[in-house]
């Protein structure tokens, strides 16, 4: 069974129990498909990024039709829509299935957005990534109310018609190697492993001396070969490993 997201987010879980710990979230109008059921929960495995975890079964609504277009949203931090359900806010990189105009629909049940929904290039990656500056930390996160460093980069790009994995060591793996950090141009990624060296973050180049990153919050500081420079503290933050071009 294919499932879709019919609220503003809702909250994967690595176990099927409320206090299980948050390992990513799922944006209004992302779709998965059902592997197992259990006491009230589902376990999914996400479309876009392959991404599993448990969500309760009462969040989502199972899909009862193709979806053959995908429009990501783009205002920021949401775009209102209205139904017959009333209002829900969209956070800024949901998927708006099916858009027409202002208005697409989720079975049956059309959603009128009240704002226009804008479209970015690319290029525009700084112009999103500066909008998240200051939007708290939160663990799994990817909406502008609270967004890990993974799931900030992956929004961002999701943003510029870009899919990417889903936690730091996966984007990784992804795009070409830079070899050199004069090398690196705006939308490259950097990230940063510990002492065993596991890839621990992950963060999106300015240029070739800024990064913008999800540390405490979303914020900009500085780089260098060894790492980012934390600006506030004046003290290195998290150790550069390597440079990674995505498109």
């Amino acid at each position: 069974m294919i499932g879709i997201c019919n609220l503003s987010n809702i909250s994967l879980r690595h176990d099927p129990e409320s206090k299980s710990e948050i390992v990513s979230q799922l944006l209004f109008g992302e779709t998965f498909s059902i592997i197992e059921e259990v006491e009230g929960w589902s376990k999914i495995i996400i479309d876009d990024d392959k991404y599993t975890g448990w969500i309760s079964s009462k969040q989502f609504e199972i899909l009862e039709s193709e979806i053959k277009q995908r429009e990501t949203a783009i205002v920021f931090p949401f775009v209102t829509a209205t139904s017959i359900k009333g209002n829900i806010m969209i956070p800024a990189g949901s998927t708006l299935p099916n858009l027409t105009g202002n208005q697409f629909e989720i079975n049956g049940i059309t959603y009128h957005l009240l704002q226009e929904n804008l479209k970015y290039a690319i290029d525009s990656l700084s112009k999103i990534a500066v909008q998240y500056i200051n939007t708290p930390y939160f663990w799994g996160g990817r909406s502008p109310f609270g967004i890990d460093c993974s799931g900030f980069v992956q929004t961002v790009y999701k943003q510029c018609g870009v899919q990417l994995k889903r936690d730091a060591w996966q984007q990784a793996e992804q795009g070409s190697l830079v070899s050199f950090l004069e090398e690196a141009v705006c939308g490259d990624l950097a990230f940063f492993d510990n002492d065993e060296g596991k890839i621990i973050h992950v963060g999106m180049m300015l240029d070739n001396n800024k990064i913008i990153h999800s540390s405490g919050k979303v914020r900009i500081d500085s780089i260098d070969n060894f790492g980012i420079m934390n600006m506030d503290e004046k003290q290195y933050s998290h150790k550069l490993r390597i440079i990674k071009r995505m498109v």
